[in-house]
């Protein structure tokens, strides 16, 4: 009997698109956990608001583009863009803020482009930087970690902009560490003098923001564990900004901040397991995703250090999508027989 042979890969691992989508926002779940007892109710509203946003932003976009709405509702890819962003937005940013950034996530980043696998932007990411660009204040605004709000309270905020009695914006905000460290620094204080405030900074990066990262850690170590996610981008990103970090902290500590400052800012870890891993616009060769990661690393340590910007992940992920079919082309792995 013939058999008509067809291109590779032959090997079925078991997994669908939906699986891999469900992975990740299981592994949210104890980052979002962490957040949630530093900021309260606010995180989990945020995370409503995305999901409803992108949700109706998808089915949109399928019915303009004649796509049967079961079958790509389904695969979660919407929630898992705005999950990404709305854990990295403000937990009392407002409601429209939220849903803009999303809806232009999936619209402009995802379905113009062709829709899931041909963007070659992370959507989150873009979305997060059309906000950052154009709303500052509010991109800004992070409420305080020692603040308790109920959930009343908080939806007030976000959904009508009603602060409670007796409250001012002053009140309820403050900088994040890597902000705080960043206008500080350039009004001359030292990292000693800076870290002198107890209710900003913890044992080794921000207030509670260590948690928030190890918990991140934990749900993006499971991704790795369960193939989800390859593990070179993660450590290559990791490796670099801590190999950055620590050059110049090497150099004049009082000015730079250490590297296990710069790691367990949020940020690090969650963009390092969970944004820079996409697998439809990171590198996709064993050794490109190391460059790629590097790349995102170094990027994301001079974004903070000497950018304009007080944390880089966002803009470094997006310059490396740039890079990603170029370090594709010149690494791939030498085909078996050739020479």
């Amino acid at each position: 009997m013939r058999f008509n042979p067809v291109t590779s890969p032959h090997i079925f691992v078991g997994t669908s698109v939906s699986q891999i989508m469900r992975r990740v926002l299981y592994a949210m779940i104890p980052g979002i956990g962490a957040l949630a007892w530093l900021f309260g109710w606010g995180v989990l509203l945020q995370i409503g608001i995305a999901s409803v946003a992108a949700i109706a932003a998808e089915a949109a976009m399928l019915a303009i583009r004649g796509k049967p709405m079961g079958r790509y509702l389904g695969d979660c890819s919407a929630l898992v863009t705005a999950w990404l962003l709305a854990v990295a937005l403000p937990a009392l940013a407002p409601w429209w803020l939220t849903a803009l950034g999303v809806a232009f996530a999936v619209i402009v980043a995802k379905h113009l482009y062709g829709g899931l696998g041909y963007n070659p932007f992370n959507p989150a990411m873009v979305g997060y930087v059309v906000l950052l660009i154009s709303f500052p204040l509010e991109m800004s605004t992070w409420p305080s970690s020692d603040l308790e709000l109920g959930f009343t309270d908080t939806a007030r905020v976000i959904l009508w902009g009603q602060l409670p009695d007796g409250l001012t914006w002053d009140a309820l905000s403050g900088a994040t560490p890597l902000d705080s460290v960043k206008t500080q620094l350039s009004q001359g204080l030292s990292m000693r003098e800076i870290h002198t405030s107890p209710a900003l900074f913890g044992g080794i990066a921000g207030q509670g923001w260590e948690w928030v990262s190890l918990a991140f850690l934990a749900g993006g170590l499971w991704l790795v564990y369960t193939r989800t996610a390859a593990w070179q981008i993660p450590a290559a990103v990791l490796a670099s900004l801590t190999i950055s970090a620590g050059f110049f902290y090497a150099l004049n500590p009082q000015t730079y901040a250490s590297p296990w400052f710069h790691v367990f800012s949020f940020s690090a870890i969650y963009g390092a397991f969970f944004i820079a891993t996409d697998p439809v616009s990171a590198s996709t060769t064993p050794r490109g995703r190391l460059l790629y990661g590097a790349g995102i690393g170094v990027l994301t340590y001079l974004i903070r250090s000497f950018g304009g910007y007080p944390d880089g992940m966002a803009f470094a992920v997006l310059l490396m999508n740039i890079t990603a079919p170029t370090i594709d082309a010149y690494t791939q792995p030498r085909v078996f027989g050739a020479r």
